[in-house]
C-alpha cells in the first residue's frame, strides 16, 4: 500500500498478525488501555512503557490491547543498531529511482494503528532523539531523508516494551518523561500461569502442564530467570522427545528441561 504525503509517495508496512491471546493478569491491560484513553477533545493519549523481565508477555499484552481497541498493530523490533531511518523512513534505490518506505511506526501513525516499540530500551540516545516530537504534544515526526513532516492520526497509539536486564541502555531523561506511565508486568501466579500454558499448549496432557507450572512457580520464588516462555519451550521439546525416542513422560521432561534450560534448573518431582 502507498500513500502520498506532501508530494512524496510512501510505501507502508503491513500490520502484524500474531496467533496469540493475553491470558491472566487483567490489571496491566486495564492500565494500558487507560493510558491510551482520551477524556476530552483537548486531551492526548499517553505513551506508556511496559516493563518486566524477558518472556513475561509484554508484547502479547500490547498486542491484546490493540485488539481490544479494534486497531491494527505494527511491531517495530528495536536493537542497539536501530537508527532514525529504521524508526521513520528509509529509501531504496532501484534503476535510478528512489522508493521511500515508511517504518511500522510511521505506518501506524498514518493509518491510525498501534505501534509496539518492542525492546525499546536497546536503542541508543541518538535513535530516541528522532522520536521526541512524536512523544509529546506535537505528535509528529520529521524525516530529513524524505523531506516530509508527518502528523500522527488522532487514533494512533504507541507503547514501548522494556526488559529488566543488564543488556539495555538507560533512557535519556527527556524521553523518560515522555514515556509515561510505567506499567510493571510481573510473573503470573499459579492459576494464571497454568492458564497461559493451556492456552499455548492445548495438546499437552495435564501431567506435563502441572510439572511445568510447578517448575515455573519454584523458579519465581527462587528469583531465577526462567519465564513462561522457557516453560513452553521445554514442554514442547519434552513432548517431541516422548513421541520420537520412546522415553517415558518423566524421562522426557527431565531431559528436555536440562537441554533447554540447563542443569541448574530447579526440577520438581514428575508425577504420574
Amino acid at each position: 500500500m502507498t500513500v502520498d504525503v506532501s508530494g512524496v509517495t510512501l510505501s507502508l508496512a503491513h500490520p502484524d498478525e500474531l496467533q496469540t491471546h493475553w491470558v491472566g493478569q487483567e490489571e496491566p491491560l486495564r492500565q494500558l488501555l487507560a493510558a491510551w484513553y482520551v477524556v476530552d477533545a483537548q486531551d492526548l493519549p499517553m505513551n506508556p512503557r511496559l516493563v518486566g523481565k524477558p518472556g513475561v508477555g509484554k508484547t502479547t499484552l500490547a498486542y491484546a490491547a490493540a485488539q481490544r481497541l479494534g486497531r491494527d498493530a505494527y511491531i517495530l523490533q528495536a536493537t542497539s543498531d536501530t537508527n532514525s531511518g529504521d524508526l521513520l523512513i528509509s529509501s531504496v534505490q532501484n534503476n535510478g529511482t528512489t522508493r521511500y518506505c515508511a517504518s511500522p511506526l510511521v505506518s501506524a501513525m498514518i493509518r491510525g494503528g498501534v505501534c509496539i516499540l518492542d525492546e525499546a530500551c536497546r536503542m541508543s540516545e541518538k535513535s530516541w532523539a528522532s522520536l521526541a516530537p512524536l512523544l509529546d504534544s506535537r505528535r509528529y515526526i520529521d524525516s530529513a531523508l524524505a523531506g516530509v513532516k508527518i502528523k500522527a492520526h488522532p487514533l494512533f497509539r504507541l507503547v514501548a516494551t522494556m526488559n529488566e536486564d543488564s543488556s539495555t541502555f538507560d533512557l535519556p531523561d527527556y524521553i523518560h518523561s515522555r514515556l509515561q506511565p510505567q506499567i510493571l508486568i510481573d510473573f503470573p501466579d499459579r492459576p494464571e500461569e497454568l492458564a497461559i500454558l493451556r492456552e499455548n499448549l492445548p495438546f499437552a496432557d495435564d501431567q506435563i502442564l502441572d510439572y511445568v507450572t510447578e517448575f515455573l512457580q519454584r523458579s519465581h520464588a527462587a528469583e531465577e530467570r526462567f519465564t513462561v516462555r522457557d516453560g513452553i519451550n521445554a514442554a514442547r521439546y519434552a513432548m517431541k522427545l516422548k513421541s520420537q525416542t520412546g522415553l517415558t513422560r518423566e524421562e522426557a521432561l527431565v531431559k528436555a528441561f536440562a537441554e533447554t534450560l540447563g542443569d541448574d534448573a530447579i526440577h520438581p518431582t514428575p508425577k504420574g
